[in-house]
């Protein structure tokens, strides 16, 4: 179970986010980056956020630590933006806090290098849980004391906004064409070759049972909280079986993967950086 913390200061909001998040202080002395139930995409991008973090850390990935946190909404009396009082307001009880990183930076890969196995970690996970929000357009990578940082995991499991569609997901592919770490040649195979054994059906259930019951209580089509949990286990379980096998990087060219920006042409050379790879993708 997550540890529980309670927000003592809201410090200032962070408007790069469409939910708007805020940096807040809590009584453990701790800084963190929360997100709020009160917040457009609602309680699901939380249990999102949970599970997939959750999920990340214990496959060895790095994702800041994860904490519930207690919100009683009198600490944004201060704050003179109306937007952030009215979520705030909206907010009270049980949120989420996002262990911050100072002075971390956002990734850019024309300044970052990626190894081969490092992406192919990366963009395997993403496929487990189809994030669609790890694009060249929005990375959601921070860099942090040399090292690359996954972050933002609520526009993931796109099935849980459409329950009785989701027995289709297990085996649905998984497009990183627009992937930010696309054009590092991500070793999917030998990702999925280390991570896929480690994702068990008793590891997804411990990792669920870290989401608190109310944010999973009321959901159409479920009796309880624990049916609901194990409708999420039952797809990831699936996905990460295969689903490295469905994953599209696009055809490889001599300017990068498919629908790749101009500023990332290049990055690719067809066979240096993938041994064994010719040109046209065959080995």
């Amino acid at each position: 179970m997550l540890e529980e913390v309670v927000a003592t200061r809201y410090i200032t909001p962070l408007r790069e986010g469409g939910s708007l998040p805020g940096i807040v202080e809590a009584d453990d002395l701790g800084t963190y980056v929360m997100k709020f139930t009160g917040a457009g995409q609602g309680r699901k991008t939380l249990v999102a956020e949970v599970i997939c973090g959750q999920l990340g850390r214990r496959l060895g990935l790095r994702v800041p630590e994860l904490v519930q946190m207690q919100l009683d909404p009198v600490i944004g009396l201060s704050e003179p933006d109306q937007e952030v009082q009215e979520l705030l307001k909206a907010s009270g009880g049980l949120n989420l806090g996002m262990d911050f990183l100072p002075g971390s930076i956002g990734f850019d890969p024309l300044a970052y290098q990626v190894g081969p196995a490092e992406a192919g970690r990366i963009v395997w996970f993403d496929a487990v849980i189809d994030n669609v929000d790890r694009s060249w357009r929005n990375p959601n990578l921070l860099v942090w004391h040399g090292d690359l940082w996954l972050i933002d995991h609520g526009a993931t499991m796109i099935w849980h906004h459409n329950w009785p569609s989701a027995q289709n997901y297990g085996s649905k592919p998984y497009d990183a064409s627009d992937h930010v770490l696309a054009s590092f040649a991500p070793d999917v195979a030998s990702a999925a070759a280390e991570l896929a054994p480690l994702v068990t059906e008793e590891l997804l259930t411990e990792v669920t049972a870290d989401v608190p019951d109310v944010w999973l209580e009321e959901e159409a089509g479920f009796g309880t909280a624990d049916e609901l949990r194990r409708a999420y286990v039952e797809v990831l379980l699936e996905r990460a079986a295969g689903v490295h096998t469905r994953i599209v990087l696009g055809p490889q060219t001599p300017t990068g993967p498919s629908r790749a920006p101009g500023w990332l042409s290049g990055r690719l050379t067809p066979a240096a950086q993938q041994p064994g790879r010719k040109q046209d993708g065959t080995r």
